[in-house]
């Protein structure tokens, strides 16, 4: 198979499509006992590996696993971390590509989403649908001819949707416009969320940014504002900050690139947010062509430097100096022969 390039890849690095949904005759999680959360995974469990929602599929019950394993899952952004730090009985399914995860007893009983490279909404919503679609042939899902989808969070009432782009913002930090962001995105009912999804920080100016209203609207009607008004907005308001930034002084510009670019080939210790911020500076560098290194080994480096890839990569347990020495290793690798 062709791999298909992704879209607008400057600004958006992926793209998510979650749907919120819960079982009827069984108790939102937040009255559930801990018996009838077992209860709901063994429900789930058997119809999730066999309903044929992807060619592969295999099933992870996150109370066998260990906290290094359940933060892999969150840094690859295939569950939550509410789901990795929860005490409730819980497990997710998986497809072999990644591109679908199935996570059970998050804060709904299902939370079903699927994440694309770019802007690519519309396939991303396009498995979302198909996977509700024969999970629901299987499954009866609590639903009110008045409201719709019901869930734990209002929020997430009527078509349980939720459209979302992890996007990479540079220029408009840069240019001290994220305030302004911010801003009409509560006009227009969007959540500005950090790296990790809600409460958490953005890391390397990356933010998600989704839609927080699924009443009234339908899953279609909700689409096309996100990808019509919203994410063409959005990317053409940090390309134009991008520009601002080159034409206003672009030899500032190009300290910051390549005073980030030599630190980076340079460091022998590296936290974490100092490494995301870095490396987004030589990411912004590319992007206006001030430097040569292809967008996804970037976008691969901001996930292998995570605490837990890194853990992964030595194959064994890291104290902090040793954690810092190894990201700092890894990533002079990575970048030794750019120019």
């Amino acid at each position: 198979m062709d791999e298909i390039t992704p879209r607008d890849p400057d600004v958006v690095l992926s793209s998510r499509v979650r749907l919120a949904r819960n079982l009827s005759g069984h108790p939102f999680l937040n009255r559930a006992s801990e018996t009838q959360c077992a209860q709901i995974v063994r429900s789930t469990q058997h119809v999730l590996l066999n309903a044929s929602v992807a060619e592969k599929i295999i099933w992870i019950d996150l109370d066998e696993i260990n906290a290094h394993d359940r933060s892999l899952l969150v840094e690859r952004h295939l569950i939550s971390k509410n789901l990795a730090e929860s005490t409730l009985h819980r497990g997710v399914a998986i497809s072999g590509d990644e591109q679908l995860s199935i996570m059970v007893n998050e804060e709904d009983h299902l939370r079903i989403q699927a994440l694309r490279g770019g802007s690519d909404i519309d396939a991303a919503f396009q498995q979302v649908r198909e996977t509700d679609l024969k999970l629901e042939q299987q499954l009866d899902f609590a639903f009110s001819d008045r409201w719709g989808y019901l869930a734990v969070c209002p929020t997430n009432v009527g078509t349980g949707i939720r459209f979302s782009i992890m996007v990479h913002l540079p220029g408009l930090r840069i240019t001290n416009e994220l305030g302004k962001v911010r801003r009409a995105a509560k006009e227009l009912h969007l959540a500005v969320r950090g790296y990790y999804g809600e409460g958490s920080e953005s890391l390397g100016n990356i933010f998600q940014i989704s839609n927080q209203v699924t009443l009234g609207s339908t899953e279609e009607d909700i689409r096309d504002i996100f990808t019509e008004r919203i994410m063409p907005a959005l990317i053409d308001y940090e390309r134009s900050a991008r520009q601002v930034l080159l034409k206003r002084n672009p030899t500032l510009l190009d300290d910051r690139v390549h005073r980030a670019l030599n630190i980076l080939r340079s460091a022998r210790l590296l936290k974490v947010d100092e490494a995301m911020k870095l490396i987004s500076r030589v990411r912004l560098g590319v992007c206006l062509d001030r430097l040569r290194v292809p967008l996804h080994q970037l976008d691969d480096l901001f996930i292998q430097i995570q605490p837990a890839h890194l853990r992964q990569h030595v194959n064994c347990s890291l104290n902090e100096e040793e954690e810092l020495e190894i990201r700092a290793s890894l990533v002079r690798e990575v970048l030794k022969d750019v120019d």
